[in-house]
């Protein structure tokens, strides 16, 4: 819990977070059907996705990464290239086996930036972008487990 004494605002946790698409096909097929996530229409809205509470559990690290380390992890310099959509945020999902997800990501079609790589604190991850230009990762996280 953040709690500031000089204005008393207390943020209790992260009750929220998802990507603003321009295109919902194109993220339903990722998010939905790339990543299997349980995604359902609201009633009367059927094209704002999203997942009950409870179906998948919270976040357990949030930071503000800074780009030229986001391009390290993913491309081993400190410039994040031009060729690539610069990412606004990122988001991990903690995956069962990575090397089953990355697989089926990239039989799927999905460029992967990193594929199931270790990184020097001993996470394991694969990342790639996702259609709304979100840094998505993969990951084993032993001690998130």
């Amino acid at each position: 819990m953040a709690f500031d004494e000089t204005t008393g605002l207390t943020v209790l946790f992260i009750a929220g977070f998802g990507p603003v698409t321009g295109n919902s096909a194109t993220s339903q097929a990722f998010y939905q059907h790339a990543l299997n996530l349980p995604l359902k229409g609201m009633p009367g809205n059927e094209t704002y996705l999203s997942l009950e509470a409870g179906e998948l559990e919270g976040v357990k690290h949030f930071a503000v990464w800074p780009l030229e380390q986001a391009a390290q992890s993913c491309f081993n310099c400190a410039d994040w290239p031009e060729s690539h959509a610069v990412p606004q945020s990122w988001i991990e999902f903690e995956v069962a086996s990575l090397e089953v997800a990355s697989n089926e990501l990239k039989a799927q079609g999905y460029q992967l930036l990193v594929d199931n790589h270790l990184e020097p604190w001993g996470q394991t991850v694969t990342r790639l972008l996702s259609p709304e230009g979100l840094l998505v990762g993969l990951t084993i996280t032993p001690w998130l487990r």
